[in-house]
C-alpha cells in the first residue's frame, strides 16, 4: 500500500498540517494539469475568444463618454445627429459582437468541461478497478461512490461555471482598470487604493473557505457512506430492527453536513457585504472627486459618468471571482479526494517483464511464506506447502487460522511479506495478469451475480463462449434444471446481486462460471457455505466433475465437502498442524478426528 489513502487524502479529515496541505495541493495541481494538457489548443482558442469578447464589453462606458462629451453637444448646438448615430451604432455593434462571442465561448468552454469530466470519470473507474484487493478492503464502497458521484459533480460545476466566472471576472476587471486609467488616471488611483483592503478581504476569504469547503466534502462523503452501508445491509438492519438507531446516526451525520454548509454560507455572508462596502466607498470617492473637479472646470460630466461606470464594472466582476472561489474551494476539496485515489498504487503490481505460462499443470508451492495484513500481526509464519498437480487439498481450521489467507495468496490478491508462491515453478509475481487469471480461479462464499442474464454471468468465466458451452457448464454442475425453470431460462435477468435467484442457485451459477473457465487451479473458499443440505448433496457429484484433473484447494467448515479431498490440511495460528488423507486423519486422535466426530454427532 502506498500510504496515500491512510496517510493523507484517503482519510475523511478536515485538518491537515501545513506540509500535508502543500503535498495535497501539488498532487491536485498535477492532476488538473494532466487533465488540461491534452486540450492545449482548445484552451488557446477559448482564451482568444474570451479576450476579444471582454474587449468589446469594456468599450461601452468609453462610447457613452464620447456620446455625452461630443455627440450630445453636436445635437444641441448644431442639430447634427451624425455623431450620435455613430456612437449608437458603435455601441450596438459592440453589444452584438460581445454577445455573439460570449455564446461561442460558452459552447467552447462546455466542450472542454465535458472532455475533462469524461477523462476524469474514466480515470477514476479504470484506476479503482486496477487497485489491489487490499485497497478495496480498507476503502469503503460508499467513499468510492462519493468520489465517482458527488466529488466529480462538484468538479464539473467548477469547469462549467466557476472557470467561466473567473476568466470573465479577471479579464473584465483588468481591462476595465486599464480603460479607467486611460480615461481618468486619478479615478484609477482611487480604485488602486481601495484595492488594498480588497486584496486583504480576498485573501481572508480564500484561506477561510479552504478549510470550510474541505469540511463540506468530508461530511458529504460520510453521509453517502452511511446511506450506502445502510441500504446495502438492509436485510441485517431489518432483522435486528436497527432502523431507529440508523436514523439517529444518519441524522447526526446529515446535521454535521448542514453545519459545514452553514459555515460556508456565513463566510460568504461576511465576504459579500464587505465587498459591496469597498465598492460603494470607491464609487463615492470617484463621484466626490469628479464633482469637485467639474466645479473647477477641469473635468466633464461625460468623463465622470464613464469613470463611475468603469469603477462599478471593476467591482462587479469580483462577485464572479468570489463565486469562482466558491466553486473552486468546493472543487479543490473534491479534487483532493479524487487525486488521492488516483495516486494510490496497487500493492500487487503487474510484472514489468512477465514470464510466459503456456499450459499450466497446476503445481503449487508456498515456499517459506510469511504474511501479515498491513502493519498487523503475522498471519502466516514461514508456511511451506507443496501441492502437486491434480491434487485436491482441503484446508480446515478454526476462524483466524489463516485458511482464507492461503487462498488469497494463491490467487495473488496479496503478495507474501517474505517467501514466494509459485505455479509450475514460476513466482506468481512474475506472471502476467492474463496468464494468472486464466490459470487460477477462486469461487468465494459471496457468489456475486452482475446485472444481466444468467448466461452472461456464466460466460464471465470465458468471454466469447458459445451458448452450447454455457449450457454444458451449467449441466456439469447441476445448475441447468433450475435455470430452465426461470421465467426466461438462460436469458433471465438476475438483477443486481442476483435478486431473482436464491443464494444456493447463485452459488451454482458461480460453479458453472468456474467450470467454463477451466482453470489449472481452482480455489473454493467457503463456496458451499450458502447451500442447504439437499443442495449440497446435489452438487457433490458436480464438485467431483468440477475438480477432476485439476489442482484444487477447498476451504470449508463443512466436513462433508472435505470428504472428497485427496488430502486434508488442518491449520492453527497460521501453521499446518496435521496433513494427511481424510481417512488417515479420521482414524487418528488429532484435531481433525475430533472435528469429524463432532460433525457426525451433529447429524444424528
Amino acid at each position: 500500500m502506498s500510504g496515500t489513502v491512510q496517510g493523507v487524502a484517503g482519510e475523511d479529515r478536515e485538518d491537515y498540517t501545513g506540509e500535508e496541505s502543500r503535498v495535497i495541493r501539488r498532487r491536485s495541481g498535477r492532476l488538473l494539469l494532466a487533465l488540461l494538457r491534452p486540450l492545449g489548443w482548445r484552451l488557446l482558442g477559448v482564451s482568444i475568444v474570451v479576450v476579444a469578447q471582454t474587449g468589446f464589453r469594456v468599450l461601452g462606458p468609453a462610447l457613452l463618454t464620447i456620446g455625452l462629451n461630443t455627440a450630445l453637444p453636436a445635437v444641441i448646438d448644431e442639430a447634427d445627429w451624425g455623431p450620435t448615430w455613430l456612437v449608437v451604432g458603435a455601441y450596438a455593434l459592440t453589444a452584438v459582437l460581445g454577445a455573439g462571442l460570449l455564446a461561442w465561448y460558452d459552447v467552447l468552454a462546455a466542450r472542454i468541461t465535458q472532455n475533462v469530466l469524461l477523462d476524469l470519470r474514466l480515470r477514476v473507474f479504470r484506476h479503482t478497478q486496477l487497485l489491489s484487493l487490499e485497497f478495496h478492503e480498507q476503502y469503503t464502497s460508499g467513499r468510492i461512490i462519493s468520489r465517482q458521484t458527488s466529488d466529480l459533480e462538484t468538479i464539473r460545476e467548477l469547469f462549467a461555471g466557476g472557470l467561466t466566472e473567473l476568466v470573465a471576472g479577471v479579464l473584465y476587471g483588468g481591462f476595465t482598470l486599464v480603460a479607467l486609467m486611460i480615461l481618468d488616471w486619478q479615478s484609477g488611483l482611487i480604485v488602486l487604493v481601495c484595492g488594498v483592503p480588497l486584496a486583504l478581504l480576498m485573501r481572508w476569504f480564500y484561506r477561510s473557505s479552504q478549510s470550510a469547503y474541505r469540511g463540506t466534502r468530508v461530511h458529504s462523503a460520510r453521509v453517502i457512506v452511511k446511506f450506502v452501508e445502510t441500504m446495502t445491509g438492509i436485510r441485517a438492519g431489518k432483522a435486528f430492527r436497527t432502523e431507529p438507531r440508523n436514523e439517529v446516526e444518519f441524522g447526526r451525520l446529515a446535521g454535521a453536513y448542514r453545519n459545514a454548509n452553514m459555515r460556508v454560507i456565513r463566510l460568504f455572508g461576511t465576504f459579500e457585504p464587505a465587498l459591496m462596502a469597498i465598492s460603494a466607498f470607491a464609487i463615492g470617492a470617484v463621484v466626490l472627486w469628479g464633482g469637485v473637479r467639474i466645479t473647477w472646470e477641469s473635468f466633464t460630466v461625460g468623463a465622470l459618468l464613464g469613470a463611475v461606470l468603469y469603477v462599478r464594472n471593476f467591482f462587479a466582476p469580483l462577485q464572479e471571482v468570489a463565486m469562482f472561489l466558491n466553486s473552486y474551494q468546493a472543487a479543490a476539496a473534491s479534487l483532493e479526494k479524487v487525486s488521492g485515489v488516483l495516486e494510490e498504487q496497487p500493492s500487487v503490481p503487474d510484472p514489468a517483464t512477465p514470464e510466459p505460462l503456456a499450459q499450466a499443470s497446476g503445481h503449487l508451492l508456498l515456499d517459506d511464506v510469511t504474511f501479515g495484513y498491513g502493519d498487523g500481526r503475522t498471519v502466516l509464519p514461514e508456511l511451506r506447502l507443496d501441492i502437486p498437480s491434480g491434487q485436491t487439498v482441503a484446508v480446515v481450521g478454526t476462524t483466524g487460522a489463516g485458511k482464507s489467507t492461503v487462498a488469497k495468496l494463491v490467487s495473488r490478491f496479496y503478495d507474501p511479506t517474505q517467501g514466494r508462491v509459485t505455479l509450475d515453478g514460476i513466482d506468481l509475481r512474475d506472471l502476467s495478469p492474463q496468464d494468472l487469471r486464466r490459470a487460477i480461479v477462486m469461487v468465494t462464499q459471496e457468489a456475486y451475480l452482475f446485472s444481466g442474464s444468467v448466461a452472461d454471468n456464466i460466460a464471465l468465466g470465458r468471454p466469447g463462449a458459445s451458448m452450447e458451452e454455457v449450457v454444458r457448464a451449467a449441466k456439469a454442475v447441476g445448475a441447468h434444471d433450475f435455470i430452465e425453470q426461470l421465467p426466461d431460462g438462460y436469458d433471465t435477468n438476475v438483477n443486481k446481486r442476483g435478486g431473482r435467484v436464491s443464494a444456493g442457485q447463485r452459488q451454482l451459477v458461480s460453479f458453472a462460471r468456474a467450470f467454463l473457465a477451466d482453470p489449472a487451479v481452482l480455489i473454493l473458499d467457503e463456496a458451499t457455505a450458502s447451500l442447504d443440505m439437499p443442495s449440497e448433496r446435489m452438487i457433490q457429484d458436480a464438485l467431483q466433475t468440477l475438480l477432476a484433473d485439476r489442482t484444487a484447494i477447498i476451504i470449508a467448515h463443512r466436513l462433508s465437502t472435505v470428504e472428497i479431498a485427496d488430502r486434508v490440511l488442518v491449520m492453527e495460528h497460521g501453521r499446518v498442524i496435521e496433513d494427511d488423507t481424510p481417512a488417515a486423519l479420521i482414524a487418528g486422535t488429532g484435531t481433525f478426528a475430533r472435528l469429524h466426530a463432532a460433525w457426525k454427532d451433529s447429524l444424528v
